[in-house]
């Protein structure tokens, strides 16, 4: 499974109230409006995605942390900075640096490539079509997952996800001085929030998420800033080796299709 960055957040010392604030705190009068007025999730989730669909192209910038545990149960953060240049429908690069190594991933609609600028290696593979087509080619074959690549995801309608246990308003929040909503989701394997840029730009400008399939519980995080209407070029998307760079094979792992 390939959708949503395998993450998790971690509980607040102080439960907060999905939408209206406690009794003492307000009427009840004016908790039942709240909650009568309050943005429905998954609706949000449809006009974030229908919104993001209409980016032909963007320019992301994600500051993440993923909180692990050692084998002693240490538990310790890893940051990194990921940005995304995108020009639907067929071609991006993504530059993902985090505390321990340095990737590149670039399609151009005719070739997908990784690369390894510490290393001086890189993998190159024809792959025509489109973005979605590239993903999953690069997941199935190679098993390669993309850093945050539901940001792609979620400008098509059929792959937004929808099988939620719960799915809950939390409220208004700010997000490095931009005013958000706040959703909170629940799924088999993860638990996830994200926080929806309000007004007629509903962008997603932070998504925390945690896997549930892991005792240990890691925490993933990301605060995201767009840029909705970048200018690229064509060698924007193209990669060229330096001299001194070594080509290798794609590693193709165990059951991978052909």
């Amino acid at each position: 499974m390939h959708t949503l960055s395998t993450t998790l957040v971690f509980a607040a010392a102080m439960a907060v109230a999905p939408v209206a604030a406690s009794s003492h705190e307000a009427p009840p009068q004016a908790a039942a409006a709240a909650m009568a007025t309050a943005p429905d999730p998954v609706q949000a989730l449809q006009r974030m995605g229908a919104y993001m669909g209409t980016l032909e192209t963007f320019e992301v910038t994600s500051e993440s942390s993923l909180d692990l545990v050692m084998a002693d149960d240490q538990r310790i953060d890893l940051d990194g900075v990921t940005t995304y240049k995108v020009r639907r429908p067929d071609a991006f690069v993504i530059d993902n640096r985090t505390d321990r190594k340095q990737r590149r991933f670039y399609f151009d609609g005719r070739r997908f490539t990784v690369y390894a600028p510490g290393r001086g290696f890189y993998a190159s593979a024809e792959a025509p079509g489109t973005i979605h087509q590239i993903l999953d080619t690069a997941y199935d074959q190679y098993g390669i997952a993309l850093p945050l690549e539901d940001l792609f995801h979620w400008g098509d309608p059929a792959r937004l996800p929808k099988d939620f246990q719960s799915a809950e308003y939390i409220g208004p929040a700010m997000v490095g001085g931009v005013q958000t909503d706040q959703f909170a989701f629940r799924q088999e394997e993860i638990d996830w929030q994200i926080w929806i840029q309000q007004g007629d730009r509903p962008l997603p400008l932070k998504i925390v998420i945690i896997d549930k399939t892991d005792p240990t519980r890691p925490e993933f995080s990301a605060r995201l800033s767009w840029n909705t209407n970048p200018r690229f070029d064509a060698s924007t998307f193209a990669f060229s080796p330096a001299n001194a760079d070594t080509s290798i094979a794609f590693h193709k792992p165990a059951g991978a299709s052909q």
